[in-house]
């Protein structure tokens, strides 16, 4: 049979009818989306390390209004991702995302190699990702029973996460450090895996899961070198 033949993928939720050439498609715009969205992210993260913006959001400031943005945006990407308007509503949510990750790369920057320990997390991500999307393109099976255990591993991250910026604990945040590497590195196979198979048709919404995935395994990695690598003066 040829690619362009449409098949139906039976995921969880999904009923699709694509066709090889048209995932294809979806997966390179997203791929080409998500080197695009880096741009903004750089460029707040840089802003708010330069101007200190962020260094007043803490406690529970910093988590209303990072959670009153974070779901703002999102909710607006899903209604414009069928519009012109949906490229530029999310690349001002990534701008937004690294406004809010300045605070912990200045905090990071602020160690002796700093500097070195922000390049190794953006590598280490890099290779997660990397080994991510190549696993999802030689899976055959259907691993679309996993969505359902991903996200109630991510609504328990987001629930700790939150109380643990009131209880302050560093052995909280390494612990939630390390599970969300470990739920969102799986989230990256997942999430490239559905647009492979045809489950997700929409290049915005694709490229929003997958940078998503992709800023909490950064900011988890930063945060666990921040702790165990970082060298004062």
């Amino acid at each position: 049979m040829s690619d362009h033949v449409q098949t139906i993928e039976q995921g969880a939720g999904y009923g699709q009818v694509t066709s090889a050439e048209q995932r294809n498609k979806v997966l390179r715009n997203t791929y080409w989306l998500l080197a695009l969205s880096l741009l903004p992210t750089v460029l707040g993260a840089w802003l708010g390390v330069a101007s200190g913006i962020t260094k007043s959001l803490t406690g529970g400031i910093g988590l209303i209004v990072f959670l009153g943005g974070a779901f703002g945006f999102i909710y607006a990407i899903e209604k414009t991702k069928n519009s012109a308007a949906g490229v530029p509503v999310l690349l001002g949510f990534t701008f937004f995302m690294g406004l809010m990750l300045s605070r912990l790369i200045a905090m990071v920057l602020g160690f002796k190699n700093g500097p070195d320990l922000v390049m190794t997390a953006f590598g280490g991500t890099a290779g997660v990702f990397f080994a991510m999307a190549s696993l999802a393109s030689v899976i055959k099976r259907d691993i679309s029973g996993m969505g359902k255990w991903l996200f109630v591993g991510a609504v328990t991250l987001m629930v700790g996460g939150i109380i643990n910026v009131f209880v302050g604990s560093s052995a909280g945040m390494m612990a939630i450090s390390v599970l969300a590497i470990g739920i969102f590195s799986a989230y990256m196979l997942y999430d490239v895996k559905q647009i492979i198979d045809g489950g997700e048709t929409n290049y915005i919404s694709a490229t929003l899961a997958l940078y998503l995935d992709i800023i909490n395994v950064f900011q988890s990695l930063l945060a666990l070198l921040g702790i165990f690598g970082g060298e004062r003066d």
